[in-house]
């Protein structure tokens, strides 16, 4: 009986700590979700800004009409001076201490958006609105094609077709160069005497199209912003008084075979 009545006591004992337990167990969460709470409601509080009263913005500038100091005035309302300094030039510019209204809607791309896209047609003139409509997406802001290109517009970038230039080395830019230079104040008899030739290029397979690129006004003629062509088909020369007949090429190269120079000048002495 005795050792019945020992288990018994022991037990309830037991018992009693588990609930002793339980209880403080659920105290401490009690206390821990009302300091969570209490911290949140802290947080929210503070990520208001303050705004000062017009009422308060008024005196504000009526006491730096009296002459008053920016730190003086900060001092009496318990402010900082830089927020003194923010109301009174509001005034002297807008002649008003009340907030002004938001010119339009915000922007959906956001400055670090801007920078982003404006880094990446930097880096690859040739990039699509779509490339970069799924860039911003990636980073979490969902834009159409249309507003993309209107925030280039507006970063001064225009989407043009590209110029297509010869083929030419840096030696060949130089000779030309200086060819440009030497008879830039040849007269016009002079340049009768010149024979001329020219080269185009007819696809008959294939993709022809013109491609587009962003660029800044007047860059249009930029190296960076031009695509070589090579591969002609067709090659004929002409003069003041006429043209010769169109020659079309004989090797894949892209090249103008040399005998091409010593053709008779019979088409040009007859048309």
């Amino acid at each position: 009986c005795l050792l019945y009545k020992y288990r018994a006591e022991i037990r309830s004992a037991v018992l009693k700590g588990v609930l002793l337990i339980s209880d403080c167990y659920l105290y401490k969460k009690h206390l821990s979700t009302e300091a969570i709470n209490q911290s949140d409601s802290e947080l929210f509080t503070m990520a208001k800004t303050k705004e000062l009263s017009s009422g308060v913005r008024d005196k504000i500038v009526d006491l730096h009409k009296a002459g008053m100091g920016y730190k003086t005035i900060a001092k009496q309302f318990g402010e900082k001076a830089t927020t003194a300094d923010a109301i009174i030039r509001k005034w002297k510019k807008h002649k008003i201490t009340v907030s002004l209204p938001r010119p339009g809607a915000p922007c959906k791309i956001s400055p670090r958006g801007v920078s982003m896209i404006m880094r990446t047609v930097r880096n690859k003139l040739r990039t699509t609105r779509e490339d970069l409509v799924n860039d911003l997406k990636a980073a979490g802001t969902i834009v159409t094609k249309k507003t993309t290109g209107n925030t280039l517009r507006r970063e001064g970038l225009k989407s043009c077709s590209v110029r297509k230039v010869p083929l030419l080395k840096k030696a060949h830019v130089q000779a030309r160069l200086k060819f440009a230079s030497d008879h830039l104040n040849d007269s016009e008899e002079n340049w009768v005497k010149v024979l001329w030739s020219d080269k185009t290029k007819i696809k008959l397979f294939g993709i022809n199209s013109t491609r587009h690129f962003w660029r800044r006004r007047n860059a249009d003629y930029d190296p960076k912003n031009t695509i070589p062509t090579s591969g002609n088909m067709l090659w004929r020369c002409f003069s003041a008084k006429g043209t010769t007949a169109l020659r079309q090429r004989d090797d894949g190269r892209g090249h103008i075979p040399s005998n091409l120079g010593q053709e008779p000048l019979s088409h040009i002495e007859n048309g």
